[in-house]
């Protein structure tokens, strides 16, 4: 989508009385910022349905201090972001896409100064660290239950011992998204090989076997880059037609500022990936037909109320244990084939559930719940 320049016909009252939501980028030399631009556009054509004035700010645009920013808005009739002056705004939502970008110290500056003025509301201020969810959520005898034991991988000992208690593991950078950089090990004592590593790549897996633990710890570090990682029990999924299945919830707070669900999909994994996810070859399905084909009508039944309820009880403990307010979050649950509940990951900035229903409500609950803090904070 091309960038045009400001027509001072087209340009925003910035006086405006409408509440104002600035969705928060980073900024890029090539493209001027960066970002799922389709989701912007979305969130503008949708905020405005709602009332509200939304735009695109990039960290250096984002100045605390000015009542008037320059930043972003997106024109349907030309396919166009045209640069503009906008009002300081009352929420800022948090897209910068990329971990990394988020951990430039200038971004870092500018997010830890939005969290302490009293002026700034702010969505989702950071990516969630792996490690760091799986200590919240066993901080609670309520979610405990739904976590796979998991260690942080420090040593070639700290695996071993891991792998003496569970045969199955997935290795899983602390900072990973969307599946890049998962691993399995199999330990499989009768044959020659014992240790059966699988690495995810791109649409596929790669598999090494190796016969001792030596030659797998050097073959797992060689894996991590350098990347920090946890081991986790390997849970057995439920599966369709061979191919394992998990499910994807969306919680957000609605209109009066509590959690609530606006939806489930189901992700099933690629034919050769270790993983559910699109990008790695997974693909979308409904739930109910899964969980029907795995364990038939009525428990499909149950276990769909159980996941509605459980997604809600780990999102307040997430939000416990952060520390800090949240306005969304998505999670990955697993069903094992016995019908058991598990938590595998959350994200603190989902990406677009392609599911139509919730897709909408995804971007409706934002400015619901918008509205509510702008009011609670002008009471």
């Amino acid at each position: 989508m091309p960038i045009e320049p400001q027509d001072p016909q087209d340009s925003v009252d910035i006086l405006s009385k409408k509440p104002v939501l600035a969705i928060l980028t980073i900024d890029d030399d090539i493209q001027l910022f960066r970002g799922n631009r389709s989701n912007y556009a979305d969130l503008i054509r949708i905020g405005r349905e709602h009332g509200f004035l939304v735009y695109v700010v990039t960290i250096k645009q984002l100045k605390l201090k000015r009542k008037v920013l320059d930043g972003y808005t997106y024109q349907e009739s030309s396919d166009a972001w045209q640069l503009q002056q906008f009002p300081f705004p009352d929420l800022i939502y948090n897209r910068i896409p990329q971990r990394e970008d988020e951990l430039l110290p200038m971004v870092r500056q500018k997010i830890a100064a939005c969290m302490r003025s009293p002026h700034v509301q702010l969505f989702n201020p950071k990516f969630f660290n792996k490690w760091s969810l799986f200590k919240w959520l066993r901080q609670s005898s309520t979610t405990r239950p739904y976590i796979p034991s998991t260690q942080r991988m420090l040593t070639r000992e700290s695996l071993a011992n891991m792998m003496r208690k569970h045969t199955f593991l997935y290795l899983k950078p602390i900072s990973g998204k969307a599946g890049k950089g998962i691993m399995t090990i199999k330990v499989q004592p009768e044959r020659s090989l014992p240790y059966k590593l699988k690495v995810q790549a791109n649409k596929k897996s790669l598999t090494y076997s190796c016969g001792t633990l030596q030659k797998l710890w050097v073959r797992v570090k060689k894996e991590c880059g350098g990347e920090r990682y946890i081991a986790q029990q390997g849970i057995m999924l439920a599966a369709y037609n061979d191919r394992r299945f998990d499910l994807r919830a969306l919680v957000q707070k609605n209109q009066r500022g509590i959690w609530e669900l606006s939806g489930i999909g189901a992700r099933v994994a690629g034919s050769f990936s270790i993983t559910t996810h699109v990008p790695r070859g997974g693909s979308i399905e409904d739930p109910e037909k899964l969980l029907v084909s795995a364990f038939g009508q009525e428990e499909a039944r149950k276990l769909l109320m159980k996941a509605r309820i459980t997604s809600l009880l780990i999102a307040k403990q997430i939000e416990r244990g952060a520390g800090y307010t949240l306005a969304e979050m998505s999670m990955d649950l697993g069903v094992d084939q016995h019908g058991n509940l598990w938590f595998f990951e959350a994200n603190a900035k989902p990406m677009k559930f392609d599911e139509p229903d919730i897709r909408r409500l995804s971007l409706e609950r934002i400015f619901h719940y918008g509205r509510y803090l702008i009011r609670t904070k002008s009471s």
